[in-house]
């Protein structure tokens, strides 16, 4: 699969920027977009990162109509799971354009990822939808 936001270091950052002023079309707000943004943030913020993309992910939310409630919307535990996970693999590499394509290459077909360390009831439950909520599952 080609994503458009990997065709140049202009390109992300034009995604970046679009995502960020919530007029990112939400059909392009994939899993391969979201491993951009987490990785994005990892490398060019990283005492931040968690902080950026919970805050970004709830500004874009409401910016396309996205509900954040208890069943749809943002989910801090699947957040800051990937965020660590991003963050992880991306630890240095200095560029964020390589460390986004990186990223998105290892997990853009690993979307359900989460699932060899949360069980179903887990993530499904409104208190992982809202705080964050350790695996309860050994990988």
């Amino acid at each position: 699969m080609i994503h458009e936001f990997l065709a140049s270091r202009e390109a992300l950052a034009e995604f970046i920027g679009a995502w960020e002023a919530g007029v990112l079309p939400k059909a392009r707000w994939t899993h391969a977009a979201h491993i951009a943004v987490g990785t994005y943030y990892a490398v060019c913020y990283p005492e931040s990162a968690l902080v950026k993309t919970r805050q970004g992910i709830i500004r874009y939310n409401e910016a396309v109509g996205t509900a954040n409630t208890d069943t749809s919307g943002y989910h801090e535990t699947l957040t800051c799971f990937w965020a660590a996970l991003l963050a992880r693999a991306a630890a240095g590499i200095d560029d964020p354009f390589e460390a986004v394509r990186r990223n998105v290459e290892l997990y853009v077909e690993n979307r359900n990822l989460h699932q060899r360390y949360y069980s179903f009831d887990v993530v499904r439950s409104v208190e992982a939808r809202r705080t964050w909520i350790p695996p309860d599952v050994s990988p």
